[in-house]
């Protein structure tokens, strides 16, 4: 089994490429985004610690639960905060990413094992992963697909944009570069030749 880690600044278009991916090949696919999700509900373990040092901020809803808009204002616009945030979810994250992969190891069900995340060369998986590939998108195309897709606001993907890493920086770790600026069939014929390779 291949680990192989895909990442790309936020509205490089990685979840089209993955529903590509899953229809076509034997792979588990894993979103660490929804992972983190999933660790930050109540009743899991980084939900009590975010609690109890966030308490004061308004990121609560009714229920008591996070909720998902109120706390990505407050963590795109102050960097401490975020890096708070990132100190609590992003290890236990990564315990769980490297739980999951051994488990789908030891199945054997699998030929690949695919990492979807924003920060996998900040959070240095370029070190469990046997590969990274780099979606390769424009921040003009990006910003475009935001505001179409998610109805971001200039402000909001400009914070967005300055808490990711340069392009140089993507490129440097990728050894695939998908480039996703043209049409979705000119990525997947990308995709396929990556995947032809490995398998060759």
């Amino acid at each position: 089994m291949k680990f192989i880690g895909i990442t790309g600044g936020v509205g490089a278009g990685k979840s089209e490429i993955l529903r590509y991916i899953k229809e076509r090949y034997p792979a588990k696919i894993l979103l660490a985004d929804e992972l983190a999700h999933e660790l930050m509900a109540p009743g899991r373990e980084c939900f009590d610690l975010i609690r109890e040092t966030f308490g004061r901020e308004d990121i609560f809803n009714s229920a008591g639960e996070l909720d998902a808009e109120k706390l990505s204002r407050v963590i795109f616009s102050d960097s401490v905060k975020r890096k708070q945030l990132n100190d609590i979810v992003h290890p236990a994250v990564k315990k769980e990413i490297l739980r999951l992969a051994e488990q789908e190891r030891k199945k054997g069900e699998v030929s690949y094992f695919i990492l979807e995340a924003a920060l996998l060369i900040e959070e240095g998986y370029d070190k469990i992963c046997d590969e990274l590939w780099y979606i390769d998108t424009s921040r003009e195309n990006r910003r475009r697909r935001l505001k179409e897709s998610r109805g971001y606001s200039d402000e909001k993907i400009d914070g967005i944009f300055r808490s990711q890493l340069s392009e140089e920086e993507y490129r440097k770790y990728g050894k695939v570069i998908i480039d996703n600026n043209g049409l979705l069939q000119e990525t997947f014929d990308q995709i396929k030749a990556a995947f032809d390779r490995e398998e060759s």
